[in-house]
C-alpha cells in the first residue's frame, strides 16, 4: 500500500531528524544577504528580543532550516515543510503609527531553493488561505509590506481562523504594543499528530499557531495558542508552556522568571 502525503512526511521529519549534522542551513548557490546561514546578522537581530534568535529545542525541526533577514521581520523557513516555522518582530508604537495600505503581493520567495519552497501553484485549489505569519498590516513601509507576502511567511491556514480568530489575535497585539510602546513578538507553525496534510502533495498543513509576545520594558511574556481549524480552539500560555507544546523556545535569553509568568493578554 502506498503511503499517505502525510506519512511520507511525517517519515522525511524524522529521517531527516538524523541528518542534521549532514545539512547545511546555507547554500552556495544562493547568493543573497537575505539568508542567514548559521546566526542572525544585524538586521536579523533587531527583530528578536535581546538579539537572540528563537531557538529549536525540538531538533526534529531543524534539517533544511534557513533563517531570512527581512526589512521589518526575520523567519526560519523549513526546506521539509516549505513553510516558515517561525516568524519574529519587533513591534514599536512610532512604526505602526504608520497604517501603510495593504497591496497584496503574494509570491514565491526566490531566494530558497526550488525544491525546498512554495509556490504559488500549490495553494490554487487547496481550500486553505496563504496565511501570514508576520502580518501585512504590521509593516510599517511599502517594501515591508511587499516583503510580507513572500511565501516563505506563509502557512496553509484554514480561511475562517485566518480571517477571523487569528485575525483578531492580529489585531489584539498590534494594540498591546500600541499601549506599551513596543513588543517583541513571534508567531509560529506547529506541525504535531498522525493526520498531517499536505497541499499538492509539496507544502505541509500545520495542525496549529502560536503567537508570542515579550514586552521588554516590564519582563512580562505570554502566548496565545490556536488551532488551525474553524472552530476558535484557543488557550493563553506562558512561554515555558508554549516551548514544550511548539518545540520552540521564541525568547532564550529571557529570564525563567519571565517565561513562567504568563502575562495578561487580551482576549481575541
Amino acid at each position: 500500500m502506498k503511503p499517505s502525503p502525510a506519512t511520507q512526511a511525517l517519515a522525511t521529519l524524522f529521517v531527516l531528524s538524523t541528518l542534521t549534522a549532514c545539512v547545511s542551513t546555507g547554500s552556495s548557490s544562493i547568493s543573497t544577504p537575505t539568508v542567514s546561514a548559521t546566526s542572525a546578522d544585524s538586521t536579523c537581530a533587531m527583530q528578536y528580543a535581546e538579539g537572540t534568535q528563537p531557538e529549536l529545542i525540538n531538533t526534529k525541526l531543524a534539517p533544511k532550516t534557513r533563517t531570512l533577514c527581512f526589512s521589518e521581520y526575520a523567519v526560519l523557513h523549513s526546506g521539509v515543510t516549505r513553510t516558515p516555522l517561525w516568524a519574529s518582530e519587533h513591534l514599536t508604537y512610532n512604526e505602526l503609527l504608520m497604517n501603510i495600505d495593504r497591496k497584496d503581493n503574494f509570491h514565491a520567495e526566490k531566494s530558497l531553493p526550488e525544491d525546498e519552497r512554495a509556490e504559488l501553484a500549490d495553494y490554487v485549489g487547496s481550500g486553505y488561505d496563504r496565511g501570514h505569519l508576520a502580518p501585512a498590516a504590521d509593516m510599517p513601509s511599502v517594501e515591508a509590506m511587499s516583503e510580507s507576502f513572500s511565501l516563505a511567511n506563509m502557512t496553509p491556514q484554514n480561511p475562517s481562523n485566518n480571517r477571523g480568530l487569528w485575525s483578531s489575535i492580529e489585531s489584539k497585539t498590534r494594540d498591546l504594543a500600541m499601549q506599551r510602546g513596543e513588543l517583541y513578538v513571534v508567531s509560529g507553525a506547529i506541525f504535531a499528530g498522525a493526520s498531517l496534510q499536505r497541499i499538492n502533495d509539496r507544502v505541509l498543513v500545520p495542525s496549529s499557531y502560536f503567537k508570542a509576545v515579550y514586552d521588554a520594558n516590564t519582563g512580562e511574556s505570554g502566548a496565545y495558542w490556536v488551532a488551525n481549524d474553524a472552530t476558535k480552539n484557543y488557550k493563553m500560555l506562558s512561554i515555558a508552556e508554549l516551548t514544550k507544546t511548539a518545540g520552540i523556545d521564541p525568547f532564550p535569553s529571557i529570564s525563567q522568571f519571565s517565561k513562567n509568568s504568563r502575562m495578561a493578554l487580551p482576549q481575541p
